[in-house]
């Protein structure tokens, strides 16, 4: 049941009433009462089912009593009135729609005890899990979790505090009874959180796997990890959220291996988002917005990425209107066989970039069954991008492996401006293939361009791109090696007096237009050339 925004505050303000159980009621009566009334309802008070919302007490089992009921009901909306529910795994289930109202926080419990007799749900088996992180291969040892089902909603300005949640590593298997993600979902359709808060999600803010239908609108998160992972989904929509994940990525496309077969994440659009990897936990949610020391060691991660699980594949799929600040930039990777296609990307602002703006990634690492070949990026539109003070120790790096091309790639109306201090001993550095390693720009080390680095690309149409920097860098602005067919028009590079602002290795088919102070050319074919 949804509410428009007259309705939630009238629904809001009348509190407890509407769970049809007086205020004055016990705990023992109010639950009673709940659990044996035969006349259907379609809210249902988790305070009514024995919930305390004092902080101390396990609520787990009240509040899954409240979300049985109302599936057993036929659907309908579990409130949580303000205060502080201390829970294990809570259970979603079909038609049901978790109302979180103002001052209501849902904390995950720390580690389980023997006293307690209530712990995580245990993660599920996955014959699949050798293929991605212990985290992506299970979904049951969550705070909240659904599982095949529809309809679902979880909405509201309360928060979810994951503050028993591990991080997780990697491969490690967490001990049965540890949680490590927030929100959980896998294989379910029609699914919306609206309007909600997370902080310190674990492993993952919200990881959702095989999910159609699927609304994020308006979400905070501030959190330790993963802010918001999109694996194997189909038509999604993230718009007005703000993530703060200072040790991985903010928002992330995947496409893995867990579901046992290799999944599209497609139709998927992200529009008005902020997100960054620069500030203190916690301190987005508070609005102070602490930043970290400058000699502190965290990755300031962030940015928006497609991968690194990219068994499936990616298509149909738009950014827009996002601001990215203070973490890295833009990552698109395909390593594991994925087909990356039909994608653009526009009207984005990035600030404090702490790696590249752009990072093209096509690569073999092929973590995923033996024979699958490998994969895929064509049909790239980037355009309509500003970026300021972005570190200069790498320009935005588009490659793929010999062999095996990026393709049909255009970028237009970009404005880059970076700090500078590349050397000469820089420009001559040749990057290695690293055809198989993890895709991060940083396992490349220094580019020898301060603007782009591009190999093994056909069809790349640059048009109307300005990159400027800050202090003096002598490497040459643009390189270019194994591509055929380039065309560049209005491309203004700033470079030293001396230096190149492109060079070309094994290049065919290039062109340049209206580039002052260079003049118009075409170069059917050239080993070696500077320009």
């Amino acid at each position: 049941m949804f509410f428009n925004k007259t309705a939630r505050r009238n629904f809001i303000k009348t509190g407890l009433s509407l769970s049809g159980v007086a205020l004055g009621v016990g705990a023992k009566a109010r639950t009673t009462a709940a659990e044996t009334s035969a006349s259907p309802r379609s809210e249902f008070d988790v305070m009514a089912f024995g919930a305390k919302g004092d902080g101390a007490t396990l609520d787990t089992e009240a509040i899954n009593r409240a979300i049985a009921a109302s599936a057993t009901a036929g659907g309908g909306t579990v409130r949580f009135p303000p205060g502080n529910y201390l829970s294990y795994s809570i259970h979603l289930k079909s038609n049901v729609h978790i109302c979180l109202s103002p001052g209501a926080t849902i904390i995950a419990a720390g580690s389980p005890t023997t006293e307690s007799n209530q712990a995580y749900d245990p993660a599920e088996p996955n014959s699949w899990d050798k293929y991605q992180d212990f985290g992506h291969s299970h979904w049951h040892n969550s705070l909240i979790w659904g599982e095949g089902i529809q309809n679902v909603s979880i909405f509201g300005s309360g928060l979810i505090w994951g503050k028993g949640l591990s991080h997780g590593e990697g491969d490690t298997v967490l001990p049965e009874g540890v949680g490590n993600k927030a929100v959980s979902l896998k294989n379910c359709h029609n699914v919306t959180l609206r309007d909600l808060s997370i902080l310190h999600g674990g492993h993952f803010g919200i990881l959702a796997t095989g999910v159609d239908n699927f609304t994020i609108d308006n979400v905070l998160i501030d959190t330790n990890r993963d802010g918001i992972d999109i694996d194997c989904c189909r038509n999604v929509r993230i718009s007005n959220c703000s993530v703060n994940s200072p040790w991985d990525d903010g928002i992330c496309l995947k496409s893995s291996y867990g579901l046992g077969w290799a999944r599209f994440t497609e139709h998927v659009a992200i529009t008005n988002c902020y997100v960054t990897g620069g500030y203190e936990e916690g301190t987005l949610l508070n609005g102070t917005y602490k930043p970290f020391s400058s000699d502190s060691k965290v990755s300031r991660t962030g940015r928006i990425k497609f991968g690194t699980e990219s068994n499936g594949g990616f298509r149909n799929i738009t950014i827009s209107n996002c601001v990215i600040d203070n973490c890295r930039g833009m990552a698109l990777e395909s390593v594991d066989g994925a087909l990356l296609e039909d994608v653009s990307i526009s009207n984005i602002t990035m600030r404090d970039i702490v790696d590249v703006p752009f990072f093209i990634r096509l690569g073999s690492r092929m973590r995923g069954p033996e024979g699958v070949p490998v994969g895929e990026i064509r049909r790239i539109n980037i355009s309509n991008i500003l970026v300021s003070n972005c570190a200069s120790r790498q320009a935005s790096i588009i490659t793929g492996i010999p062999g095996h091309y990026i393709e049909d790639l255009k970028l237009s109306n970009i404005l880059v401006v970076h700090r500078g201090g590349g050397s000469r001993e820089d420009a001559a550095v040749e990057p290695a293939e690293s055809e198989n390693a993890y895709p991060e720009p940083n396992r490349f080390g220094r580019m020898p361009g301060h603007a782009f680095y591009i190999r093994h690309v056909k069809n790349i149409d640059m048009r109307d791109v300005q990159v400027r920097y800050m202090s003096e860098d002598v490497r040459p602005g643009l390189v270019l090696e194994d591509v055929a067919g380039a065309d560049f028009a209005h491309i203004k590079i700033q470079h030293s007096t001396g230096i190149p602002t492109f060079v070309l290795r094994n290049v065919a088919d290039f062109n340049l237009y209206e580039c002052w102070p260079l003049a118009d050319v075409h170069l059917k074919k050239v080993k070696e050339q500077a320009l």
